[in-house]
């Protein structure tokens, strides 16, 4: 059955059990081609985009997000040894359509983005707790790995 046609018969029902997402989406095994890379992030779009989720849907979730990432890894491995905490922000800005004053807005001070943008500023616990939130994102794309 194709990712598609699974979509579309759990829409209505999404199996709630681990064993019966085992069985209606994809088996919890490692990926080996792209093919079975693009079916994996399909099925968890979906139950990432469902409103709520029982606790063996988030765990299925969570399993099948770990064998994602392990495959990714080792197929797309990006270096960021050399990424600030600037870049990261620049390119959260850009992919969202937003600019410094944006980023300011968001943390509460129109002037701030600006400043933080440029090095003048550095981010508060508060400013990073709040940019994980609007971006979910892990707060460790914010450390410098320097």
């Amino acid at each position: 059955m194709s990712v598609a046609v699974k979509r579309q018969s759990i829409k209505d029902k999404l199996p709630e059990t681990w064993l019966g997402l085992q069985a209606e989406l994809r088996s919890l095994r490692p990926i080996h081609s792209k093919k079975d890379h693009n079916e994996a992030i399909s099925i968890a779009g979906l139950l990432a985009s469902q409103n709520t989720l029982n606790r063996d849907q988030q765990d299925y979730l969570e399993s099948l997000t770990l064998v994602i990432a392990a495959y990714e890894q080792k197929h797309f491995k990006i270096e960021t040894g050399k990424v600030t905490a600037v870049e990261v922000i620049e390119s959260l800005l850009e992919d969202n359509g937003m600019n410094a004053s944006d980023l300011g807005r968001l943390l509460g001070d129109r002037s701030l983005g600006t400043r933080i943008l440029k090095g003048q500023r550095e981010l508060s616990k508060s400013h990073i707790h709040i940019l994980c939130e609007r971006f979910k994102v892990s707060p460790a794309v914010f450390f410098d790995a320097n």
